[in-house]
Parts: C-alpha cells; sequence; structure tokens
C-alpha cells in the first residue's frame, strides 16, 4: 500500500504526501508480578489477572521541496492512543492525543562531497543500537498503549549532521516526551560519530552526551545495604556519557554468515560523585544453507549497581534506550520490573523463516542482579529483613538470580504493509525473588494477538 500523493508540482520537484499507521493489541495476563503486589500491599486492590485492548491511529503529512543544491523537508503527525481495560500497572480506560511528528529541516546531497542536514523540531532520533539515545517519546500510564509503544519521537530537537560518503558527524539537542504524570523535565545535548569499519564488513560509531537539567532522582543504597535508600534529587543533572558501539561480519562460507555487535558506556557526574558503567556483546550466525535459515543470537548485557559499601554512586542511568525485547529490554516479562540497572543477563533467541511471509521467534533470558543489598530499580525489593528478633530495613535482593524469562513470538507479513503478530511469554521468579517472602510465587504468564498497519 503506497502513501497517497495530495499533490506534486509539473516539474516533480515538490510533493506532499500523506502516512497513516495504526495498531491493535490484545493482552492477557496471569499472575501479574508473580503476584508479589498481594504480598507486600494486600491493602492495595490490584488484580494480578488481566485481560485489556490498546489502539492507536497515527495520522501524517510529509512534503519535500527538491532543488538542485538543496532539498527542503518537513513532516507532521499525531498519535490518539487508548488502553480499554486495565494494564498490568492498575491504569484503566486511559488514552490520549498527543503531537508525535513536527519538524522541518534542509540538507543538501551533493556527490564526492561534504553534505549537511540540518531539522528543527519534534521528530525521532537513535544513535548505534539504541542503548541509550532512542526512545524519545513515552506511552502508556495516563497516555494507553503501553505495549504498543506508539510514540517515539522527542518532544523538541535539534539535530545538525555533516557527512561525507559513510561518514557522519552528528550534533544534537533533545527533550523527550514525557508523561505530564512524570516529567522530569530534562534536557541533553552531544554529538555522534559513526562510520565503516573493516573495508565495509562492519560499522562503528561513537556517542557523546551531557545532560544540561533534569529533576529525575537517583536512589543510593544505603550503607552496607542496612536501611531505606536515600533519594538524591534531581540526580540527573549533569550527568555525562560516552556509549561506543558497533557491528562488524566475522565470516562468511557457503552460505553461513557469522556477525558480532557491541556496546559499552561510561557515565559520570561530579555533581553527585557517580561511576557508572553498562555493555553488551553479540555473537550470531545466520545459516541460508538451512531449511528455514535459522539464525542464533547470543546476548550477554550488564549495568552497574551502586555499591553499598562505598560513598560513590554506581548506579547505571539507562536514559532513553529501545525497550522491545529485540532490542535493549532485560528479558521479557522482567523487562516490565528491572530496568536495565544493576542486573545482568545471558539472553539466547533463535528465529525462524518457514516461509517468507511468516517468521518464528524463541527467546530465553536468564537475569541476575550485580549489587546486592542495592537498588535494582528505584528503592525496589526494600523490606523489613527479621534476624535474631531486630527488623532491619533492606533495600535489594540477598542473592543473585532474579528470574527465567521464555518467549514464543509468531509474525505473519500479511502485506509490506501489515504485520500480524502473536506471542506468549513465562517468567519464573529466581531465588533472589522468592526469598523476599514465605509464600509461593507462581509462574507469571501472559500472551498477546496484535495487528499493525502503515502506509
Amino acid at each position: 500500500m503506497h502513501n497517497p500523493v495530495l499533490a506534486t508540482s509539473q516539474d516533480g520537484q515538490t510533493t506532499v504526501k500523506t502516512t497513516f499507521e495504526a495498531g491493535l493489541n490484545l493482552v492477557a495476563e496471569d499472575n501479574l508480578f508473580w503476584k508479589l503486589p498481594s504480598t507486600f500491599a494486600p491493602n492495595i486492590a490490584y488484580s494480578r489477572n488481566t485481560t485489556y485492548l490498546e489502539e492507536y491511529i497515527k495520522p501524517g503529512v510529509k512534503l519535500q521541496f527538491k532543488r538542485p543544491l538543496y532539498t527542503i523537508y518537513g513532516r507532521g503527525s499525531v498519535v490518539l492512543s487508548h488502553s480499554t481495560g486495565t494494564d498490568p500497572y492498575n491504569e484503566g480506560n486511559t488514552g490520549r492525543a498527543t503531537l508525535e511528528e513536527g519538524y522541518v529541516g534542509i540538507k543538501t546531497n551533493q556527490k564526492n562531497a561534504w553534505n549537511y542536514d540540518l531539522s528543527v523540531g519534534a521528530r525521532t532520533l537513535k544513535f548505534g543500537s539504541g542503548m541509550l539515545i532512542s526512545n524519545g517519546g513515552t506511552s502508556g500510564f495516563e497516555r494507553g498503549a503501553l505495549k504498543l509503544g506508539p510514540r517515539k519521537a522527542w518532544e523538541r530537537s535539534i539535530i545538525a549532521r555533516l557527512s561525507r560518503a559513510e561518514f557522519n558527524v552528528t550534533g544534537y539537542y533533545i527533550d523527550p516526551n514525557e508523561l505530564d504524570s512524570n516529567n522530569t523535565d530534562t534536557r541533553l545535548y552531544g554529538f555522534d560519530i559513526n562510520a565503516p569499519l573493516f573495508s565495509n564488513k562492519g560499522r562503528w560509531g561513537m556517542t557523546f552526551g551531557h545532560v544540561i537539567r533534569s529533576r529525575s532522582p537517583y536512589p543510593k543504597a544505603a550503607p552496607g545495604g542496612a536501611g531505606a535508600p536515600t533519594i538524591l534529587e534531581n540526580g540527573r543533572d549533569g550527568l555525562n556519557f560516552v556509549n561506543h558501539y558497533g557491528h562488524a561480519t566475522l565470516y562468511e562460507h557457503k552460505g553461513a554468515f557469522y556477525f558480532s555487535q557491541w556496546d559499552g558506556a561510561y557515565q559520570w557526574n561530579n555533581n553527585i560523585d557517580l561511576r557508572a558503567w553498562g555493555g553488551r556483546i553479540r555473537l550470531g550466525s545466520t545459516y541460508h544453507q538451512f531449511a528455514w535459515q535459522p539464525t542464533l543470537l547470543y546476548s550477554w548485557q550488564t549495568f552497574s549497581g551502586d555499591n553499598p559499601n562505598t560513598n560513590r554512586l554506581e548506579r547505571f542511568d539507562p536514559l532513553y534506550f529501545e525497550g522491545s525485547p529485540s532490542a535493549w529490554s532485560t528479558g521479557s516479562k522482567s523487562s516490565m520490573v528491572f530496568i536495565n540497572t544493576n542486573v545482568y543477563s545471558h539472553q539466547l533467541s533463535l528465529s525462524l523463516l518457514p516461509h517468507q511471509q511468516h517468521q518464528v521467534k524463541f527467546r530465553l533470558a536468564r537475569i541476575n542482579v550485580n549489587e546486592l543489598k542495592s537498588p535494582i530499580q528505584f528503592g525496589q525489593a526494600s523490606r523489613l529483613d527479621f534476624s535474631d528478633g531486630i527488623s532491619t530495613v533492606i533495600s535489594g535482593v540477598t542473592q543473585r538470580h532474579l528470574a527465567d524469562d521464555m518467549f514464543i513470538e509468531y509474525t505473519y507479513i500479511a502485506s509490506q504493509s501489515t504485520y500480524v503478530t502473536l506471542g506468549i511469554s513465562k517468567s519464573i521468579a529466581g531465588d533472589a525473588i522468592t526469598s523476599t517472602t514465605d509464600s509461593y510465587l507462581p509462574h507469571w504468564i501472559g500472551g498477546f494477538a496484535n495487528i499493525v498497519m502503515f502506509w
């Protein structure tokens, strides 16, 4: 299905096209969060089982005015999203209409020369694999469509790119499109460099960023892990980060393709004496000579947590990472509980192509904690621990193994613009979670069926 062309000049240099995207997602959850809410917050009306429907539409328009030496372009779109029923975070029958894209830009496209591309407004921006800078818009909660996540664009941006051949330098200023109920007022600027690697057998890049201002707080573990965490107001304010990323083809032979991907990030903030790190290594292979063309991928990713035995803060800030299971989420179900801080995981996936229109994926994840007795998400797992008749507040967990996740996903490509996806997942709580309660924790199971269309 093609974008309808509203107008085209006689010389073909000016075009205006409409765009449209829509999604519908039916979700069912059983034993949400391993039934922990009924253990730690029994007085709160919270159902551990739910079935709900998400929906969104995103109409838009894009324009282009092309001249011999330059092109002026722009795009505008809005997202109307809603959730019918109660989602896993106990939000029900909510939805909003928000601006998604709204930008104008100018660029050159000259062969064998340096070219520039400058744009201003609300638009998407992603660097590398999306470890830190990717998801500029927030969905869910009062906006609805939690799992579909139709918002990606930054609310405000200035993006300036200079390129020649395959070498790119990008300067950026971005302001995320956050929820009204949780607006951290974060602003960032920085630059990114990326270029070919190994004679075009791969690519590498590096992103630097600085948080100009932010009201996002940070939790700091109590000394020795005994006691509630301290909340550092405006902790993200002044954060600096550098992220190195890349991918490369390792070997090709008779239909077999072996590849690697890597990411590493270091963060520091002299305002609060923060030093943190995170990263990932991926090794994969695709076998085109076999039936169903299997692709096997192993990932190991890790993010530092705050060491309760130091005065320094070591908690990694995941910022605005791409949170899909195929990108940077830690596990499947567990990604709704553990953000990318103070965790490490081993993840294995197998993708099969029985037919050009059919794809099946299997994913396994084992998730662990890096620092014991330290906040995992935001004060998560803070509780009273009794020993010899004395109660002590413990923040975090006292054992390493958090959870094991399993996920099966099937996608039917009905056309170039229509995708139907079915999935089922299960999470089994590990010793670190089961040891926090004397109650039996059942397996957390969920499933979904969605359709996404765009043209």
